[in-house]
């Protein structure tokens, strides 16, 4: 495998591992697997005396000796599981000493800019569908499967648009469990649905931060507690403001 034999050489490892990390941070990938992920490219390479400082904002990674510490920011986090997938692919035929430097820096800048995203139709559709079959899991009649299907549908529909104009996330998250509250006390009024409670909690779990809650106790037992607890406190934040407005329809229901 390649060796760094020139400050030059160490500066293009080091922005590989730095891309490799931002990937993955950007999209769902937990803090210690992205740690852990530049360190093996980095000793790949033949930086073997690395160290890393990764937050839910930002990466910071130095190699020892003169060279200096880099610093990425994140300032945006989606969620996009094949990325990060991508990304661990490269990493093990790196280690494996398949990919020189300028292949896996052409070969991340390519995954880094690719929309993987599922189509928005398709999003809406899932989320419309798993919002009836949440509500028939929690117990909710198969009266209220189709009304389940359309408030969570709208109401992340509404997430949707909300979340691409509003600069503050919890408030797109608040408006749209407010959408879903109006929405289900509106079946309910028309006799349509039969359990408020049912539709209700049906509806909001596709906007619920599921995997943002999981990362965060990963992150707490591996360790990281700085992220663990930032990314725990962002995923209190958007239950709260997801109670929040349902809280509000209910003090006019």
């Amino acid at each position: 495998m390649e060796q760094a034999s020139s400050p030059g050489q160490t500066y293009k490892i080091v922005d590989v591992c730095l891309l490799a990390g931002k990937i993955m941070l950007q999209n769902g990938g937990e803090t210690y697997r992205v740690e852990d992920t530049m360190t093996r490219i980095a000793a790949s390479y033949g930086l073997h005396h690395t160290h890393s400082f990764v937050t839910p904002t930002g990466i910071i990674f130095s190699v020892d000796g003169s060279d200096p510490t880099k610093l990425v920011r994140i300032s945006t986090r989606s969620t996009d599981l094949h990325k990060v997938t991508l990304v661990n692919g490269l990493s093990r035929k790196i280690s494996n000493g398949e990919l020189d430097l300028q292949e896996a820096h052409r070969l991340l800048l390519k995954v880094d800019k690719a929309n993987l995203a599922y189509p928005v139709a398709l999003q809406i559709a899932a989320a419309a569908v798993s919002s009836g079959c949440f509500t028939i899991m929690f117990n909710g009649g198969w009266p209220d499967f189709l009304p389940a299907v359309v408030t969570g549908g709208l109401g992340f529909i509404g997430f949707l648009i909300f979340h691409r104009y509003v600069l503050i996330k919890f408030v797109a998250e608040f408006l749209a469990s407010f959408i879903i509250g109006m929405l289900a006390s509106l079946f309910i009024w028309t006799g349509l649905g039969q359990e408020l409670d049912k539709i209700i909690i049906g509806s909001v779990m596709p906007i619920v931060p599921g995997l943002l809650i999981t990362n965060a106790v990963r992150d707490l037992m591996a360790g990281h507690l700085v992220s663990g607890l930032s990314k725990g406190a962002e995923a209190f934040l958007t239950a709260f403001a997801i109670g929040a407005g349902i809280a509000v329809v209910f003090s006019f229901y």
